[in-house]
């Protein structure tokens, strides 16, 4: 993806099921777990820089000896950071006990992250500001073992506002406006009622009261309590939670928006976002890894025994299509095998637009995501001079001699790679004005690749969400290698809704398909459905959710994809540049063909699969004709 956004966080659980000896004996360590949640947590880096966290839980301590270890940094390659941090301190505790490191128990006892419960986060901040506060897992200690609950989530939620209300009608006092402190002091709030209600009837059976946390520790309905704390949750989250005693849990949206996978034997159970990740780290096939269903929880015991039930009844499945297109890794089979049909699906178009002129086109792509639908798009066109070729072939097929063939096999594309990505942007600028001083240098050029000013260049990206990099970058360096024409091509269409399920894009203005539309209507004299849709959005303002109208699509609704394709090659082509600029995008009909169990497509439609989409895109509006640059959710 040319430009940087951020976008979703990663999710990692480790529960040991067996006692440490055991891992010690059979793999040779007792740190087994929390090398593997390193792994984990490794590599999913693609799903979060601005932050990372873990812990770890030891089950059956004695009072009075620490039970919870967190590590979290906001630190360049914060990963490396928390398990140095987590290292360090094995070191000391071997310095000032040797046998910490063949002794399990006495491990257990003295060293962090010795334990049987690991929870990792890897973190693209969105609702709150990039500090080590707002880093998970977040902690809400209790005396109680039952009462302490740790949370970690892949998620945003559209509605913080009604559920923060809830709490303060509720007689709480929330520390923060957020949508993470929110979401866990909501789940908080029930598990305290269940604590409580679990007591009472012990109590009332006359059962002491150092016996009764025992019990109440066996027998708490976590699907109960995340049935509960979820049922007005509004947005996408796989959220992960680990109680203090031992048992631990994943909730996934009923919409199926956010992806969480996991895995069981009799040794380990494993949840990671990502498929392909598990499979690399426990060297298990595709088929043993499953998928949490939607609006389903898996609920893992502290005895072991793990149940995956439904907690919210289940809604349309619209998972994120931006998963398959960009975020999670593309060793996946079915992501790497969509990837290049999106690439694949885009060859018509391309070869209108290159007047089906192989002998001078050039292809490649923008590193490094793009990769994957680059290869579809290449054998697409080689399937498409394949049937040439026979076409041909057939037609002259009594004229058939050695020039002749030469000269039909010897078209094929011609294949280079242009653009080199010389720095990791993404990873240290977080804003919007300090971005654009240094995108000119985010990616350098192949010389010497093309002719000039005879061939056209065809780049594919995964997507165009600001054009910014386009047209501060990648556009200026394309243009000295002194092209004819300049295609980039979208292996996805054009975004034009904010999201607020993922990535986090909330301001309507930054996207450059809407500053398309909007240039169209000034200039074809349509200014009066701007004001239009700016009064409906008005007027909706203070209406419940579930009331609100997307009007903003009308803003699209005068023009074709085409139209608004053309506008958007104009704007992303300044003064500098020399060549003629084309733009392709992919259409949503072959974005579906392509992924077809990945139906969430808000961004590009406009259809949010929660009335909270609404309220959002209604807010960004206002936004964006207000004058306000600030999120709308």
């Amino acid at each position: 993806m040319s430009d940087a956004i951020k976008h979703e966080c990663g999710i990692a659980i480790i529960r040991l099921l067996k006692p440490l000896e055991y891992y010690h004996q059979k793999y040779g360590t007792w740190q087994w777990g929390m090398n593997k949640l390193y792994l984990l947590m490794e590599k999913q880096h693609n799903r979060g820089q601005d932050g990372a966290g873990a812990v770890c839980i030891k089950t059956d301590m004695q009072p009075g000896v620490k039970y919870i270890n967190r590590y979290r940094s906001v630190r360049i390659n914060p990963i490396q950071h928390i398990f140095e941090q987590i290292n360090d301190n094995l070191k000391r505790s071997i310095e000032a006990d040797e046998t910490c490191l063949h002794d399990c128990q006495t491990a257990k006892t003295n060293v962090d992250f010795a334990g049987e419960v690991y929870m990792g986060h890897l973190r693209y901040g969105t609702f709150g500001k990039n500090e080590i506060e707002y880093v998970h897992p977040v902690i809400r200690q209790n005396n109680w073992r039952s009462r302490t609950l740790v949370m970690a989530g892949n998620f945003n939620l559209t509605n913080v506002d009604e559920m923060f209300r809830y709490l303060i009608d509720f007689g709480q006092h929330p520390r923060d406006y957020s949508d993470t402190v929110t979401a866990l002091e909501m789940v908080g709030l029930y598990l305290d009622e269940e604590n409580q209600r679990l007591f009472r009837d012990y109590k009332n059976k006359g059962i002491p009261n150092k016996d009764i946390s025992h019990h109440i520790e066996g027998n708490i309905d976590l699907n109960k309590i995340l049935a509960s704390a979820s049922q007005n949750w509004d947005g996408g989250y796989a959220m992960a939670g680990l109680l203090g005693h031992g048992d631990s849990f994943v909730i996934r949206d009923p919409w199926g928006i956010r992806p969480a996978h996991y895995y069981a034997d009799d040794e380990v159970v494993v949840v990671a976002s990502e498929r392909p990740v598990i499979q690399t780290v426990f060297n298990v096939p595709f088929e043993k890894v499953n998928e949490v269903l939607p609006g389903h929880a898996l609920v893992i015991r502290k005895n072991g025994t793990v149940q995956h039930s439904l907690v919210r009844v289940p809604r349309t499945t619209t998972p994120c299509s931006f998963e398959r297109i960009y975020f999670s890794r593309g060793t996946d089979t079915d992501i790497y095998r969509e990837r290049k049909k999106l690439g694949e699906l885009l060859v018509p178009k391309i070869l209108e637009a290159i007047d089906y002129d192989f002998e001078n086109t050039v292809f490649s792509f923008i590193p490094n995501t793009a990769e994957t639908a680059f290869y579809g798009m290449l054998k697409g066109l080689e399937n498409y001079l394949l049937q040439r070729n026979k076409k041909i072939i057939s037609e002259n097929r009594d004229h058939l001699n050695d020039e002749l063939l030469d000269q039909i096999f010897s078209l094929r594309p011609r294949v280079e790679k242009i653009a080199v990505k010389d720095v990791k942007l993404r990873t240290f600028i977080s804003n919007d004005e300090s971005r654009n001083d240094l995108v000119n240098h985010v990616y350098d050029i192949t010389y010497g690749t093309i002719v000039p000013h005879r061939d056209t260049l065809v780049i594919i990206d995964d997507s165009i969400v600001r054009g910014t990099t386009l047209r501060e970058s990648i556009l200026r360096i394309l243009d000295r290698l002194n092209p004819r024409k300049i295609i980039i091509v979208s292996s996805a269409p054009q975004i034009r809704y904010p999201d607020c399920y993922g990535i986090d894009m909330a301001k309507l203005g930054d996207f450059v398909a809407f500053q398309a539309a909007i240039a169209l209507l000034n200039e074809r004299g349509m200014q009066h459905i701007i004001e239009s849709v700016y009064e409906k959005c008005k007027a909706q303002q203070n209406l419940p959710k579930e009331e609100i109208i997307n009007y903003v699509s009308q803003i699209y609704q005068p023009f074709s994809t085409e139209e608004v394709s053309a506008k958007i090659a104009e704007i992303i082509r300044n003064s500098h540049i020399k060549s003629d600029v084309g733009v392709i995008f992919q259409t949503v009909e072959d974005l579906h063909r392509a992924c077809p169990a990945n139906h969430g497509d808000w961004y590009f439609t406009g259809d949010y699969p929660t009335p909270g989409g609404n309220k959002v895109v209604n807010t960004s509006f206002i936004n964006f004709k207000e004058g306000r640059n600030q999120r709308a959710y």
